[in-house]
């Protein structure tokens, strides 16, 4: 036991040169600790103002309170002396090989992140994106959710729906509601006008803002003349709005002897001498 005793010298000379250390390292813990509590806290705040989502809210909030507490560990433990570019490049290394294991998870998260916090759609949005249309039923940090209108569901990855072009038809309270109608080339055109216009301004339903209805000639067709009617309606009241006024129009044409044609070919015959 003789062997492990040690002097009051060698003890002085070791408390005077990593006492020093050993506190500076125990205070930059305590108040490192207690300055990422502060900062995650107004991290926080500052998220709750800008209506970020819970979920993306508490990612990030968990996400800057780990970096800082990883900083604040390697500034104590190299106070200590201990040598912490091995361990950093190590770490470094790692953090590398998980990123090229999980790529395709990375930028899912990367592309829910983007989403959830600059909202180009919310649950409940009428979508089309990455080729697919339909309601948002979820949105997760790596997939969002669509409800199809023939009620499938769609899983769409973050990434890939974040880096596609993305029409949201619920974004705006009012939609333009543009009905294509052909009629005959022996038609009234004026007079067709004044029938569809009718229709459509007889709905409750049709804003006069931002613009009143109007139909238009768009197209001298094989068979037909091309009427577009252009009106204005709720976001809501739009697929109802629509079918039911194309159907009103084409009975209203009916009754003023407005023929709607069907394709068909003139056939000449050439008796050979």
């Amino acid at each position: 036991m003789d062997n492990f005793n040690i002097s009051p010298e060698v003890l002085i000379n070791i408390v005077t040169t990593y006492g020093p250390k050993l506190l500076a390292a125990i205070v930059t813990l305590i108040v490192g600790l207690w300055i990422v509590k502060l900062i995650v806290k107004g991290v926080g705040k500052g998220l709750d103002k800008s209506n970020v989502d819970v979920a993306l809210k508490s990612f990030l909030k968990s996400l800057v309170s780990i970096l800082l507490k990883v900083m604040v560990y390697i500034t104590a433990l190299g106070m200590l002396g201990i040598e912490m570019t091995s361990f950093i490049a190590v770490l470094g290394a790692a953090g590398l090989a998980v990123g090229l294991a999980l790529q395709g998870s990375l930028a899912n998260f990367a592309g829910g992140v983007l989403i959830l916090f600059f909202k180009p759609f919310k649950v409940g949005d009428f979508i089309e994106g990455s080729g697919h249309s339909g309601t948002v039923e979820k949105i997760d940090i790596l997939h969002t959710g669509l409800k199809t209108p023939h009620n499938q569901t769609i899983i769409i990855p973050n990434g890939q729906i974040a880096n596609s072009s993305i029409t949201n038809y619920s974004a705006k309270d009012t939609r333009r509601a543009d009905l294509s109608i052909g009629v005959s080339y022996d038609t009234d055109i004026k007079q067709a006008r004044e029938v569809i216009l009718r229709v459509l301004n007889t709905d409750e339903r049709t804003l006069k803002e931002p613009a009143e209805p109007v139909v238009v000639l768009t197209n001298l067709g094989d068979s037909s003349l091309d009427l577009s009617a252009r009106a204005w309606t709720t976001t809501d009241d739009y697929w109802d709005y629509f079918f039911q006024n194309l159907e009103k129009i084409k009975e209203e044409l009916d009754k003023e002897g407005i023929e709607m044609p069907f394709p068909q070919r003139d056939v000449h015959l050439f008796q050979e001498k």
